[in-house]
């Protein structure tokens, strides 16, 4: 009589890919939030260098733009329209629905759950700490919610980091490392508006900024093992994207899912 596979046994079993990819990505989900648990940690003791540098940080940077009433609007502007969550929300749906369009729906799938996920979690961390906002003599800007983490930190990291992974491929190589600049000056720039208008620390936008990274560290992962279960080669994300045949010049017919009206089966399928 034939024992039952034991977890580790069902984990690794072939047919049950699916629960084999949650595992990992929960370990590595789990293994990513380790300096975010240290820095919150920190926060939530009232680590007194920690704290200090935040105050004086928020407080320096809130009187500079307060004496500077044109850098004011500045970045005003640049945090509510530029870089506020919804716009990203909005490129974000706007781009899934081409890619829905042309087929690639795994990628859309992907792209979807990493806003989800920064959103929820984001939203769920901010309930679980309840850190007040920095009480400044006097604020330029005033922000309503919890402090820690940032969502506009966090979505600062995620939104641009889902557009750029899936629309890489299309982006001529040359200007690629533009492109990733544009991206992290991003996220950067946001979290200087949340700073320097007196709404957040910095640990708070440090925070976004972890919990950003590994949103997408973790979903991408879970994204390059579905392309390895599909018989696709390995890629290197950051240089090619998350789908490098979606630029439509890869030979490979497994791909083919990506292009309506295409058959997959077939190795000529593709136009």
């Amino acid at each position: 009589m034939t024992s039952s596979p034991g977890w580790v046994g069902r984990r690794l079993d072939p047919d049950r890919r699916f629960g084999l990819r949650m595992t990992l990505a929960a370990l590595a989900l789990l293994v990513g939030a380790l300096p975010f648990g240290v820095l919150a940690a920190l926060v939530e003791t009232k680590w007194s260098p920690l704290l200090d540098l935040d105050r004086d940080v928020a407080t320096d940077l809130n009187d500079w733009v307060r004496a500077h009433p044109a850098w004011q609007h500045t970045l005003l502007f640049l945090t509510d329209w530029v870089w506020d969550p919804n716009v990203y929300r909005v490129l974000v749906a706007i781009m899934c629905g081409w890619l829905w369009w042309r087929g690639a729906r795994r990628l859309v799938v992907w792209a979807v759950t990493s806003m989800l996920v920064a959103g929820l979690l984001g939203a769920l961390l901010k309930f679980v700490f309840t850190r007040a906002r920095p009480d400044l003599p006097h604020p330029v800007h005033h922000s309503d919610g919890w402090s820690f983490p940032s969502g506009h930190a966090l979505t600062g990291v995620v939104g641009p980091g889902v557009l750029l992974l899936a629309l890489l491929p299309l982006i001529p190589r040359v200007y690629r490392p533009f492109a990733w600049v544009l991206a992290i000056g991003s996220a950067v720039g946001v979290a200087f508006t949340r700073v320097a208008l007196g709404v957040h620390y910095v640990t708070d936008v440090v925070g976004g900024w972890v919990l950003g990274l590994v949103v997408l560290a973790v979903t991408s992962a879970v994204f390059e093992w579905w392309r390895r279960d599909a018989g696709l080669r390995p890629v290197d994300a950051t240089d090619e994207g998350l789908e490098p045949e979606l630029d439509g010049d890869d030979p490979d017919p497994e791909i083919a899912h990506i292009r309506p009206g295409t058959d997959r089966d077939s190795p000529h399928g593709r136009n």
